[in-house]
C-alpha cells in the first residue's frame, strides 16, 4: 500500500495555531484602535449616538419630515441638551470657584495641623517638612511646560472631538442605508435576513437601553444633590450631578467623585463627620440605584459579568483613556446582544454573561 505524503497535522498543533491567529489579531486590532483614536473616538460616539437617534428620525420620517430635516433635529436635540447641562455645571463650578479664597485659608489651616501632627507623631521638624516641599514643587515646576503641552493638546482634541461628533452623527443617520448594505455584503447572502433582524434589535436595545439610563442618571444626579444638601455641602448640585454622570464608569467614577466632596467638607467644616456622611450619602444612592432605580428604569438589563467589565474599563483606558472607559462598556453590551443571538457565538455570550442564563431542562 502507498503511504500519502501529507502527514495530518496534530490536533494540539492546530490549537497552538489558532490560538496564535487570535493573540494575533487582539494585537492588531489594539495597535490599530490606539494609533488611530483621534479618528475611532469620535466616530465611535457618533455611532452610539446615531444607535440612540435612528428610532427618533424613523419616527419623524413616518410622520412624513424629511430625513436630513429629522436628523438636523435631532442633533440640534441632542447639542441643546448637552450643552444645557454643560452650562449648568459651569455656573456651579464657577460659583464654587468664587468661594477659592474661603476654601484656601481652611485648606491651610488644615495643612498645619498636619505639619503639627507629623511632628508630634514622626518627630519630624517643620524646616524638615518645608524643604521636603520646596524640593517636591521645584522637581514638578522642572516638568511644568510638558504639563502644559499635555494640557494644551488635550483641549484641542476635545474641541476637535466636539466640532466632528456631531458631524459624524448625521452622516451616519443619513447614510445608514449605505453603511447596512455594507454589512450585509460582508456576509453570505442566506444570513441577511439574520444580520438585518441582530442590527435592528441591537439598535432598539440599545436605545431603550440609554433612554432608561438617562432617567436613572437624572434621579441619582437629584438624590445625590439633596442628600449633600441635607449634610451642608456647599454646591451640593455641581457634587451630585457629576458623581451621577461618572456613575458611568462602573465601579471606578463614583470613587473619583466623590474624593472632591469628601475634601471640600473637611476643609469647611474641619471634622471627620462630614466626610463620612459624604460616604453614606454616596452609598445609600448608589445601593438606591443598584437594586431599585437601576432595575425599575432599564427593565431588562444588559447583563455582563463583573471581571468582563473591570477588564474592558481597563483595556478601554489604557487604549483610549477616559473615553474609551465610557465607549468600551455599551460596545462590550452591544457585543453581548449579538453574541446572544447568534448560535455560533454562543461560547463568547456565555464568557461575557454573569451567568444568570435559564437554565435548560434536562
Amino acid at each position: 500500500m502507498l503511504q500519502s505524503s501529507e502527514t495530518p497535522v496534530p490536533f494540539q498543533s492546530k490549537r497552538r495555531f489558532y490560538a496564535l491567529e487570535i493573540l494575533q489579531f487582539i494585537v492588531l486590532s489594539s495597535l490599530i484602535l490606539y494609533f488611530g483614536k483621534t479618528l475611532f473616538i469620535p466616530l465611535s460616539f457618533s455611532l452610539l449616538i446615531g444607535f440612540i437617534l435612528y428610532p427618533i428620525c424613523k419616527w419623524m420620517e413616518t410622520k412624513g419630515i424629511n430625513k436630513a430635516i429629522a436628523i438636523v433635529i435631532c442633533i440640534l436635540g441632542v447639542t441643546i441638551l448637552v450643552g444645557s447641562v454643560i452650562y449648568l455645571l459651569f455656573v456651579q463650578f464657577t460659583d464654587f470657584l468664587q468661594e477659592w479664597q474661603f476654601i484656601k485659608v481652611k485648606l491651610n489651616e488644615a495643612i498645619n495641623q498636619l505639619s503639627i501632627f507629623i511632628l508630634e507623631r514622626f518627630d519630624i521638624s517643620l524646616e524638615k517638612q518645608t524643604d521636603f516641599i520646596n524640593n517636591t514643587l521645584n522637581n514638578s515646576g522642572s516638568q511644568a511646560i510638558s504639563i502644559l503641552r499635555n494640557t494644551a493638546y488635550s483641549l484641542s482634541e476635545s474641541v476637535f472631538f466636539l466640532l466632528m461628533i456631531p458631524i459624524f452623527s448625521a452622516l451616519i443617520l443619513f447614510h445608514r442605508h449605505i453603511l447596512s448594505n455594507a454589512l450585509y455584503e460582508i456576509f453570505p447572502p442566506g444570513r441577511k435576513n439574520t444580520i438585518h433582524e441582530i442590527l435592528i434589535e441591537t439598535i432598539h436595545a440599545y436605545y431603550n437601553f440609554i433612554k432608561g439610563m438617562l432617567v436613572v442618571y437624572l434621579i441619582v444626579g437629584l438624590l445625590n444633590s439633596i442628600g449633600l444638601m441635607i449634610i451642608g455641602v456647599p454646591h451640593p448640585f455641581l457634587f451630585g450631578f457629576i458623581a451621577s454622570i461618572l456613575t458611568f464608569i462602573p465601579y471606578v467614577g463614583i470613587m473619583i467623585s466623590s474624593l472632591l466632596p469628601i475634601a471640600v467638607s473637611w476643609i469647611t467644616y474641619n471634622s471627620i463627620w462630614y466626610p463620612l456622611a459624604v460616604i453614606a450619602v454616596f452609598s445609600i444612592v448608589q445601593a438606591l440605584e443598584a437594586y431599585i432605580i437601576f432595575p425599575f428604569a432599564v427593565g431588562s438589563r444588559l447583563k455582563i459579568n463583573t471581571l468582563v467589565i473591570i477588564i474592558v474599563v481597563i483595556v478601554g483606558g489604557i487604549i483610549w483613556g477616559a473615553a474609551g472607559m465610557i465607549l468600551f462598556i455599551p460596545f462590550i453590551s452591544i457585543i453581548k446582544l449579538i453574541a446572544d443571538r447568534t448560535p455560533s457565538l454562543k461560547t463568547l455570550s456565555v464568557l461575557l454573561g454573569d451567568g444568570e442564563q435559564k437554565k435548560t431542562t434536562k
